[in-house]
């Protein structure tokens, strides 16, 4: 798994495979999977194009042109709102009502223009801002051109673009290997296959895929929409890749709200237009008053609405949303992942102190440390904290080198000295260097209980190339490095605390020692440290000891993916954070996949939420915006579809009474507005903790249907008794406006109820409404426009009382409800 230094490059040795998963490389060429034949490598430029071949295939189109899309084009997103079942329903009917009636009964034609409205323009702020992150957040790699390296936006790269590959760095191009130190390619992404390929000169890499150890450089052969991984993306779009209970449950309702309005509407246009010998406009107008209440228009709306401004106010705590229901889904999460450096630690380390072992001068220490900072042209943080401490003398010369992997947890070097002697010196985890029950191990636990990282430098008597190269090896030195914790880790851990989220920090540190850091920011258990080499393989017997335990250390990169399966399969929703590309597999099989800015490409790749501040702090912003989403539009559902049971029913009252039906369009416009939508629009944006609980559609309906059956009940009694006390022309408005009161009063009830706990502005919100019905009741010309007028003292103070009483009777079903059906 090794590199000789200074390696030609060049076409591969014959009969030389890719390792697994390379076969299926070129997405060009059908390849024979026994007798495999590539085509014929490009010729490999070390110095890459010149600025008039790129100009020459700029002119041509060969540029990398795939748009990137962190959100939905402004068509979609214009259709998506305007082109809905329902829109097309009330547009229908609206036509009608502007034919056969007064402006004041086609007044929810132009509420749905106003809130279809509303809704593009909240999207398109949502995309504005999802669009300018994007920008922010996209990684520029590293293009050779002129025979210098810059860095170049993704779309700038052209064919034949030699292209520089490190640790973390992915593969946003199809390309041949022209350079290769040890490079390892994961290719698990596309293939499914989580071991990490061995790329060598010549070998096929796969847009797609990323660099988990060592570096190189590869020719472009495949860009733009040629690209595979460009083939891949056009099959399905970020924008849609989580899932989403809110809207699929959301999508469930409107299904059977669709089907029961069918049969309804049809008996009510019979009811109204051939049993009622009455008037032809009047008779179409109550026919549409009671169709129109029975679609809840504005729920599908107020969802995006909500998503929307979710997007904006995290946007501006540099939070980057790559899949909006993702949003939700971090909300519904009960355990959180932590990888501990970089999450819960800063990316930089400082070196406080060098301890030589067996003998070993320290200058001559210093100078081998030096000389392996110098050996890795793309070191780590801990590497990079040693090259800072230690400068390389530049005596050494370096003749082959390992670079460090996650999995192996060590790196190495061979050098050729200044006296010309050899020597082979490997760096990684003590106690994987070491065997069990070495002296050097008690020094290193006392190191790691104080929460510092430590390093071994062990001098291997055998090759590097050697499978077996860390058996035998001899300690030379520990390098003790610091970690910096993130200020704001304590907080946030404490948040997830107090939220019932069960943090658990999964590293491939040294157990003990990220228990210390973990102990150090007061995470709950931290003190029972688990070595997941130690971890038993089967998932159902992981999870019992990952639900009884905070702190893993010594995780590898397929491990920390088994973690996230195992948690899974207890019916955990896990959302796992992470930086690095070890994070990369496991980031991609959480429910949520949250990466810090500074990260891997690769990370950010697969995540659905970027932290571009690197702010762990940012997390809590996140899943209170999402409790935010979903706990109010669970609230204002359930005022949408009590309207949407209470008109499917008075309808069905109607036609079964054989009477006229007791409201006009403008009436329910009304109600609408003040007992549903101008509430629910302050309501979905109000801050709310609560967690998210599952069964959506469950908990909406188990308080809808038995509210809107009550207030459909109260109302119709009402308009009844009505119609048996008032007689003479006006009856029917004085029949009208009693039966409005009541369903008016019950509403308001059911939205009183929606709205607790009470706040001062909520209680202002629900008496704001009720204040405005009262002014509609006693102005003259508001009395005229609506058609609403009481008349006489009986038979409106029957309507409060079948009003007070429906309103006990819900307060009693609703308590019921919550004993018999917890949600």
């Amino acid at each position: 798994m090794t590199q000789r230094a200074g390696i030609e490059p060049g076409g591969p040795e014959p009969g030389r495979g890719a390792g697994s998963g390379s076969a299926a490389i070129d997405a060009g060429a059908e390849l024979d999977p026994v007798h495999p034949v590539r085509p014929p490598a490009p010729r490999f430029r070390p110095g890459g194009l010149t600025t008039a071949e790129v100009a020459e295939r700029l002119a041509r189109g060969d540029v990398n042109d795939v748009p990137v899309r962190s959100s939905r084009s402004t068509v979609d997103i214009v259709r998506a709102n305007v082109f809905t079942r329902f829109n097309a329903i009330i547009g229908v009917l609206w036509v009608v009502m502007l034919f056969v009636a007064p402006l004041q009964d086609s007044l929810f034609g132009y509420v749905i223009i106003a809130n279809t409205g509303i809704g593009i323009i909240q999207e398109m702020r949502a995309k504005k801002t999802l669009d300018s992150l994007a920008v922010i957040g996209e990684t520029k790699p590293s293009v050779r051109r002129d025979g210098s390296t810059a860095e170049i936006s993704t779309s700038e790269i052209v064919l034949d673009d030699v292209i520089e590959l490190g640790p973390g760095d992915k593969v946003v191009v199809d390309g041949v290997v022209g350079e290769a130190d040890g490079l390892e390619i994961d290719e698990s992404l596309l293939t499914g296959e989580a071991d990490p390929v061995l790329k060598k000169p010549g070998d096929p890499v796969m847009s797609g895929s990323f660099v988990v150890a060592g570096g190189g450089a590869l020719t472009a052969t495949k860009v733009g929409r040629e690209a595979y991984a460009a083939q891949l993306a056009e099959e399905a779009t970020r924008f849609t890749l989580v899932h989403s209970e809110l809207r699929s449950g959301i999508s469930t309702v409107l299904k059977y709200v669709t089907w029961m309005m069918i049969p309804t509407s049809v008996g009510l246009v019979i009811s109204q237009l051939v049993v009622k010998d009455s008037n032809l406009k009047d008779s179409l107008a109550r026919t549409v008053g009671g169709i129109v209440p029975m679609i809840p228009e504005g729920l599908v709306l107020l969802t995006s609405v909500a998503f929307a401004i979710g997007v904006i106010r995290l946007g501006r705590k540099q939070c980057l949303v790559q899949e909006l229901p993702a949003i939700e889904g971090l909300a519904r999460v009960d355990v959180v992942c932590l990888d501990k450096t970089g999450t819960l630690t800063e990316g930089g380390m400082d070196v406080t102190e060098l301890r030589p072992l067996g003998g070993a001068e320290p200058p001559y220490v210093k100078k081998v440390l030096g000389a392996l900072g110098e050996s890795d042209p793309r070191p780590n943080a801990s590497l990079q904290a040693i090259i800072d401490a230690y400068p390389d003398s530049a005596e050494w010369r370096c003749t082959e080198s390992l670079p460090f992997s996650s999995a192996r947890k060590y790196s190495g070097a061979s050098f050729s000295e200044g006296d010309g002697e050899n020597s082979t010196w490997l760096l990684g985890a003590p106690d994987v260097l070491l065997p069990a029950g070495d002296p050097a191990l008690d020094e290193i636990d006392d190191l790691n209980e104080q929460g510092l990282r430590v390093l071994l430098l062990a001098r291997a008597s055998r090759e590097l190339d050697d499978a077996s190269v860390a058996a035998g090896a001899r300690p030379t030195a520990l390098i003790v490095l610091e970690q910096r914790l993130r200020p704001d880790a304590a907080d946030t851990l404490r948040y997830f605390e107090d939220q019932k989220v069960h943090a658990k920090v999964i590293s491939g540190d040294n157990a003990v020692s990220v228990g210390a850091v973990a102990g150090k920011l007061g995470l709950p258990g931290a003190e029972n440290t688990v070595d997941a080499r130690r971890l038993p393989p089967e998932p159902h017997e992981m999870a019992a000891v990952l639900d009884e335990n905070a702190v893993f250390g010594r995780v590898t990169p397929q491990q920390k993916r088994d973690m996230v399966g195992a948690l899974q399969s207890k019916g955990h929703t896990v959302a796992m954070t992470g930086d690095g590309v070890n994070d990369v597999l496991a980031l991609k099989d959480a429910d949520i996949g949250v990466s810090m800015g500074s990260g891997s490409e690769a990370t950010r790749a697969v995540a659905q939420i970027v932290l571009l501040n690197n702010s762990f702090s940012t997390l809590p912003s996140v899943v209170a915006e999402g409790r935010r989403v979903i706990g109010n539009i669970t609230r204002v559902a359930t005022l949408f579809l009590t309207k949407t049971v209470y008109s499917v029913l008075l309808a069905i009252l109607v036609v079964c009474w054989g009477v006229d039906y007791p409201f006009l369009p403008r009436h329910l416009t009304l109600l609408s507005t003040l007992t549903i939508g101008v509430p629910a629009f302050f309501l979905a944006l109000a801050p709310n903790k609560e967690r998210a609980r599952p069964h959506f559609v469950r908990r909406v309906m188990r308080y809808a249907v038995p509210g809107g059956a009550i207030a459909a009940v109260a109302t119709f009694v009402t308009y009844l008794l009505a119609r048996h006390h008032y007689t003479g022309a006006d009856a029917l408005k004085a029949e009208t406006s009693a039966a409005t009161l009541t369903l008016f009063l019950v509403s308001t009830w059911i939205l009183a109820i929606i709205a607790r706990p009470y706040t001062w502005w909520r209680i202002a919100l629900v008496g704001a409404m009720g204040g405005t019905f009262l002014v509609v009741l006693v102005v003259p010309w508001l009395q005229d426009f609506f058609q609403l007028r009481l008349v006489g003292t009986q038979m409106p103070w029957i309507a409060v009382a079948a009003a007070a009483s429906a309103a006990a009777l819900i307060e009693f079903v609703f308590h019921w409800v919550d004993r018999r059906f917890p949600a």
